[in-house]
């Protein structure tokens, strides 16, 4: 009998829990930089090693960091609205590829398009683990003071940046 009730004790615990993990939104994980500035850095670009692209980039006008990999699903998923949003105009886009091959990500712009105004290269993942990515793609944006507004993971369309993204943006731009 003492080897049933163990089992159902811990099915009585865990099924709330398993409950209310379903019921939370996997995008919305917590950042310690919303609020704060962005994580300095600064890294050679993925285009030219000589250059470099840092957080001074990001300071003086609103805009997007993009943590993406040529080695991930959701990044290829996104890419296009990004393509489509660079082409817009109305937000500058930096990139940190993350933990991937250099020739592999340049090999994957010239494909796909490339909407970033400067992509850093992050090999071995330290510029990435400082932003608090858990994987990729993680998009942030940053207010033109360098601070954190918002982030957000997983791929990005047009309906996310119209809930998500806009009414941030056109708050930060009227203060």
């Amino acid at each position: 009998m003492n080897r049933f009730i163990l089992p159902l004790v811990a099915a009585v615990v865990l099924i709330p829990i398993l409950v209310l993990g379903l019921r939370s939104d996997p995008t919305a994980l917590p950042s310690p930089y919303i609020g704060k500035p962005a994580p300095e850095f600064e890294l050679p670009t993925l285009k030219d090693p000589a250059k470099t692209i840092g957080t001074a980039n990001l300071r003086g006008q609103m805009s997007i960091v993009n943590i993406w990999a040529t080695w991930c699903v959701g990044c290829r998923a996104e890419h296009q609205f990004l393509v489509e949003l660079s082409e817009e105009g109305s937000i500058p886009i930096y990139g940190i590829n993350w933990r991937d091959n250099r020739q592999n990500a340049l090999n994957w712009l010239a494909q796909l398009g490339d909407p970033y105004v400067a992509s850093g290269f992050d090999a071995d993942a330290r510029v990435g683990i400082d932003w608090g990515a858990y994987g990729a793609p993680e998009t942030f944006l940053v207010n033109a003071d360098g601070i954190v507004l918002y982030r957000f993971t997983g791929p990005l369309s047009w309906p996310i940046w119209e809930q998500e993204f806009v009414p941030l943006i056109a708050a930060g731009a009227g203060r």
